[in-house]
């Protein structure tokens, strides 16, 4: 294999091994979830991709949930899955696009205007498409077109201003920043958004005590709307933090460090804001620059922020994902640290009740309030990216309320009521991996293997009943029936946290957001196309700050097999040296091999298994979507029509 000019380094395995029970139970779920695919797609889909649902659908909401419910095609071929993903996946987000378009949330093949908890959520899927690879001259040409919405080059789309570092809304997109609001926009979700508290302490006619605001009642609703225009549509939030994705996204594509500075720079605006406001981030920052221009000075207040709807989960997420999107970019490990400051400062105002260590949720206009039990899975992503005492500090302070060996088959894209665990996306398993990767949970991966394909068959069991037939759905919106945009999500059996914790080494992305990070990846070289070659399994056994233990399996009898490691999801590490290792964990004399690159070549024999221990340094690469051959359809971008000035109209 060639790339560049020069040969990649190869190990030969050559042993067979009995392949161990997690290596069948991977393949089988692998091939359970290509069946999966095909009927999920057949189930849903026409056949030039768009979806089998209503004629109309008003509001600002929607185009996120059908991004989601097929965006794991892509990441499932990422992973090894079937070639026929590929084309598939593909085709659905260009159907999606298209559809979505003809409804009216989408311009220009980007939404016109949300927010970033839900750009976030639905761009995931271009963010797989772009791992999925080889990437296209449509694929760069439109990050690139995508990015340049949110870093103030798009006059049609003037999201951000240059000058105050700052994105102008919290509702933005390819139509740029939505500061107005009307009634129509918000029409979908009233029924909703009854079960959930009140933006504001002071709404006529709302007891904000009671913790619901009846947005179904006219009167509310026409004050809600004129509320939230007046004091929530302008100014920059914390949740856009999440842009930074769409901006590692194109810089991936291309290499051009505007985006690495844009990254850093935005970042560091927050950081100075957090500074002005004694440590604790601000939730709405005025059109000027100001902390609370739009809410008397109040530092909370604003749109996904410190008050409403979710309080602490939409700033820590969005600022997890900006940290980890900055270390990315630059290898910098201090970029985590606004991240870190804001999990300590929320750690500060702990407090003990009925035995329970408790931290505030939410903050409003009588201080701290919705105390619930710390999340442990944001400290585990700063330490997975960070291997830190400190990170790791962060989690151990943290009380163990529930066995955290304890594996969740999630049962709904929301949250799971016993343990506290989010599962959007149907994640639900970072504190048992994390548990795993430190040596403390050793029967995980068969454990979990065996729980993701319940996962399969249940979901599979929802699909095909009555209620998930396409054709008996309901025209309309807010019927209560998983809100009804939702509904592909909740029936979408195309689910495998298992498969990239275990042969990727890293947790699940954040679900509103968060690229895929990851230690290692995968190609296949006789295929060249991203993943694990068929038969071929993957173990991530250990991590350490400076190397990766893993195991490969070639389950077949019959093929030999090839498989290209990447140091790291994007290229971004570098391997240092390869070891073979024994059954108990010794190097294999003789076995030593230095190496300086991202790639390494594992060539199996038939039945052949390995174990390895690469050396590696972290975060000292440039980071792509490169692969590990040239790419035949690298291109520069094109360069459309500017217009002459002084031209005469059609008459």
């Amino acid at each position: 294999m060639n790339t560049q000019g020069s040969m990649l380094p190869r190990i030969v395995a050559e042993e067979r091994m009995v392949p161990p029970e997690w290596a069948l139970q991977e393949q089988w779920l692998f091939a359970t979830l290509n069946q999966a695919a095909k009927e999920f797609v057949a189930r849903y889909t026409q056949p030039d991709g768009s979806l089998i649902w209503q004629k109309e659908w008003p509001g600002m909401d929607g185009s996120d949930d059908p991004y989601e419910g097929f965006m794991n095609l892509a990441l499932l071929y990422v992973l090894g899955g079937s070639r026929e993903l590929h084309e598939v996946s593909r085709k659905i987000w260009e159907g999606i696009t298209w559809q979505w378009t003809e409804y009216g949330q989408i311009h220009r093949e980007f939404d016109a205007y949300y927010d970033w908890m839900h750009h976030g959520e639905g761009y995931l899927f271009l963010y797989f498409l772009g791992l999925a690879g080889p990437v296209t001259t449509k694929d760069k040409q439109r990050a690139v077109r995508f990015a340049s919405m949110y870093m103030g080059d798009d006059p049609e789309a003037p999201n951000y201003d240059k000058a105050q570092k700052l994105i102008r809304s919290p509702l933005t997109g390819s139509k740029g920043p939505r500061f107005t609001v009307s009634e129509e926009d918000w029409v979908t979700h009233r029924s909703i958004l009854d079960h959930y508290p009140a933006p504001y302490e002071d709404i006529p006619g709302v007891d904000f005590a009671s913790g619901k605001c009846p947005w179904s009642n006219d009167d509310v609703y026409q004050n809600l709307i004129a509320m939230m225009n007046e004091r929530m549509n302008r100014g920059d939030v914390p949740l856009n933090l999440n842009a930074t994705g769409l901006i590692a996204h194109a810089f991936m594509h291309n290499g051009d460090t505007v985006y690495r500075d844009w990254v850093v720079d935005y970042l560091a605006a927050w950081e100075e804001r957090t500074r002005h406001n004694g440590g604790v981030i601000p939730d709405n920052i005025g059109l000027t620059g100001v902390i609370g221009e739009y809410n008397e000075g109040n530092w909370w207040g604003g749109y996904y922020g410190w008050r409403w709807p979710h309080g602490f989960m939409t700033i820590i997420e969005p600022l997890t994902n900006a940290c980890m999107n900055a270390v990315l970019l630059t290898g910098d490990m201090n970029e985590l640290e606004l991240a870190r400051s804001q999990l300590d400062a929320n750690w500060a105002l702990r407090r003990e009740e009925n035995g329970q260590v408790l931290v505030p949720n939410k903050h409003g206009d009588n201080g701290w309030y919705d105390w619930r039990k710390a999340l442990p899975k944001y400290p585990v992503y700063l330490w997975t990216m960070s291997m830190a005492d400190e990170d790791l500090e962060r989690l151990e302070r943290i009380p163990k309320d529930h066995d955290w060996n304890e594996i969740t088959v999630p049962v709904v894209s929301g949250r799971d009521s016993r343990t506290g665990r989010e599962t959007k996306h149907y994640i639900g398993n970072t504190e048992p991996w994390f548990q795993y990767i430190r040596g403390l949970n050793p029967d995980y991966p068969k454990r979990i293997l065996a729980a993701n394909m319940e996962l399969v068959g249940r979901q599979l069991e929802r699909m095909r009943s009555e209620q998930g037939d396409p054709h008996g759905w309901k025209s309309g919106f807010a019927d209560g029936d998983f809100s009804n945009i939702h509904i592909w999500q909740e029936m979408c059996p195309i689910y495998f946290e298992s498969l990239v914790q275990l042969t990727l080494g890293g947790p699940m992305h954040i679900s509103h957001g968060g690229l895929q990070h990851a230690r290692v990846r995968y190609f296949d070289s006789q295929e060249r196309r991203p993943g694990l070659p068929v038969g071929v399994s993957a173990l991530v056994e250990a991590l350490t700050t400076d190397g990766v233990t893993l195991q490969l399996c070639n389950t077949s009898l019959y093929d030999e097999r090839e498989v290209v490691i990447q140091a790291g999801g994007f290229g971004e590490h570098e391997f240092t040296s390869a070891e073979r290792i024994d059954a108990d964990g010794g190097p294999v004399q003789g076995s030593h091999m230095e190496l300086k690159g991202k790639w390494l070549a594992i060539h199996l024999k038939q039945g052949a298994g390995i174990r390895l221990k690469l050396g590696m340094k972290r975060y000292v690469n440039t980071p792509s979507y490169e692969m590990p051959w040239p790419n035949p359809y690298a291109a520069d971008l094109l360069a459309g029509r500017k217009g002459q000035e002084g031209e005469v109209p059609c008459i």
